[in-house]
């Protein structure tokens, strides 16, 4: 065959991967999908693509599918050449680091092929994870949001865990396919593969995967049904605007809000969560003596969110909680400014818990969901029921990110979820991760969505070793890294 016709195919497989990957993600999540993305790149790279361009296929898998991903997330904005430019520098590692790679595999007998690639991914998963705006965007495990059974373990792993056992299973299936086609797709001299050692390492694999989702089934065959219960409510007012960049609708606002208020706690919910931003003003400034009424008559406690520009120019994006009392909270400031554009919250820093008689309470906004340490926080400070105020209207790619990662932060640190979304998704989400409700609604239309939830238990092993094996799979790529381009000594 043809080094041409051999390229050609190569960089169709890649495109075959990019589709899978595409279809595997929100908003399709077709989820089995996730478990051969790989396949077809891998195949390319390791047998059809000539060596020199043996990195073709997995750029054009990975490279394609975060350009169309990262776009319908974020919109075609300023921020859509920095998709592109990481699409290109991916796409540029593959085809300079793959030649090495692949005469690695072949000197070693293949031998390290499935645990070198897994622990790649993940290590590639955890450098990501510190780039803005792609952040933890497009994490494997987000592909299992609706699979609490493939869930479980990340609250032992962590996301990087289950990203560890899902692209050990995509090598392993590649394993088959190569093993399977062995002597068909072998060109410019490849060795054979070590067809005993192939299949130990797709039985280990197979394994561990059993073992996975055994632990998930077990998990959720335990989960106590005796748990103390609230019932809670995520409020939609609808408006497509932010609070404080449309001063003209504050006093309908407040209304629209305090009605659906009225119409939650009429079926009995007792924690409120308005969305972020809602307001634009502070409420312990601003219409003060109406909000205290409205917690007193409905005996409710409400979190609201608001935005306002002080004084000094410092933008406050907050969220305060007032109790049926009439007393506020102490102010949470989001921690994670939305990337790109939104300044630094002057209130950051600070994860307060709240006691009440419903439960140990606390709250994140929006875009601080896409960040592991920010429920991680909460938990560790004894959080057992978290309210996600967002503001994701106009970017409906962010609702069907942000719902996946919800799902993730409560079985991390296994506590409930109120997501409240101004005009898209709202949730409740149990400790366990399953969606106990969920509506998405357009622009103009308000709405209280109601449901019971358990309290979380909270302290899982992950509260206390955070993203421990995102750190392991680091380690690992770096230390594979210096051992595929270690030269072979001639004796």
């Amino acid at each position: 065959m043809k080094n041409s016709t051999r390229i050609f195919w190569g960089v169709s497989l890649g495109l075959l991967s990019a589709l899978l990957y595409i279809f595997a993600f929100q908003p399709y999540s077709i989820w089995p999908l996730a478990f051969v993305v790989y396949v077809p790149m891998l195949v390319a790279e390791q047998r059809i693509l000539p060596s020199r361009w043996s990195g073709l296929g997995r750029g054009v898998g990975i490279g394609v599918f975060l350009i169309v991903f990262l776009t319908a997330l974020f919109g075609v904005n300023q921020v859509t050449g920095i998709f592109v430019g990481v699409a290109g520098v991916i796409a540029l590692i593959s085809v300079l680091t793959a030649p090495k790679l692949r005469a690695f595999h072949e000197r070693t007998g293949f031998r390290w092929f499935i645990l070198q690639g897994a622990v790649e991914a993940t290590g590639i998963e955890m450098i990501r994870s510190f780039i803005p705006p792609i952040r933890t965007h497009a994490f494997f495990a987000q592909t299992m949001y609706a699979q609490p059974w493939m869930l479980q373990g990340i609250s032992v792993f962590s996301i990087y865990g289950l990203t560890l056992v899902i692209i050990l299973v995509n090598f392993a299936v590649t394993m088959g396919v190569l093993l399977a086609f062995d002597h068909k797709l072998r060109f410019d001299g490849q060795p054979e593969f070590n067809r005993r050692l192939g299949f130990q390492w797709m039985t280990a694999v197979a394994a561990l995967f059993v073992l996975w989702a055994a632990f998930g089934a077990v998990t959720l065959a335990g989960a106590p049904d005796d748990a103390t219960t609230v019932r809670v409510a995520a409020i939609q007012h609808g408006f497509p605007r932010p609070g404080h960049m449309d001063p003209d609708t504050q006093l309908e606002r407040l209304a629209v809000l305090s009605e659906q208020t009225r119409l939650a706690v009429g079926q009995g919910a007792r924690f409120i969560v308005w969305p972020e931003i809602s307001l634009g003003f502070d409420p312990q400034v601003e219409h003060t003596a109406e909000l205290q009424a409205l917690a007193k008559e409905t005996n409710a406690y409400i979190l609201m969110g608001y935005g306002v520009v002080a004084p000094d120019d410092q933008w406050r994006n907050e969220a305060i909680m007032l109790t049926p009392s009439g007393e506020f909270s102490s102010v949470y400031g989001k921690n994670y400014p939305s990337e790109p554009g939104e300044p630094r919250i002057a209130t950051a820093g600070v994860y307060p818990v709240w006691e009440t008689e419903i439960g140990s309470l606390g709250t994140i906004i929006c875009n601080d969901v896409n960040f592991t340490a920010t429920t991680r926080s909460l938990a560790k400070n004894g959080a057992k029921l978290v309210a996600i105020p967002t503001f994701e209207t106009g970017a409906p790619g962010l609702g069907w990110e942000d719902r996946t990662q919800t799902v993730l932060r409560a079985v991390e640190n296994r506590i409930a979820i109120v997501k409240a979304e101004a005009a898209g998704i709202s949730m409740i989400v149990d400790p366990y991760g399953r969606i106990v409700a969920q509506t998405e609604l357009p622009a103009g239309v308000a709405n209280a969505l109601v449901a019971d939830v358990p309290l979380g238990a909270g302290g899982t092993p992950y509260t206390r070793l955070s993203d421990w094996m995102g750190w392991v799979g680091l380690v690992g790529m770096v230390g594979f890294s210096m051992v595929t381009n270690r030269k072979t000594v001639s004796k």
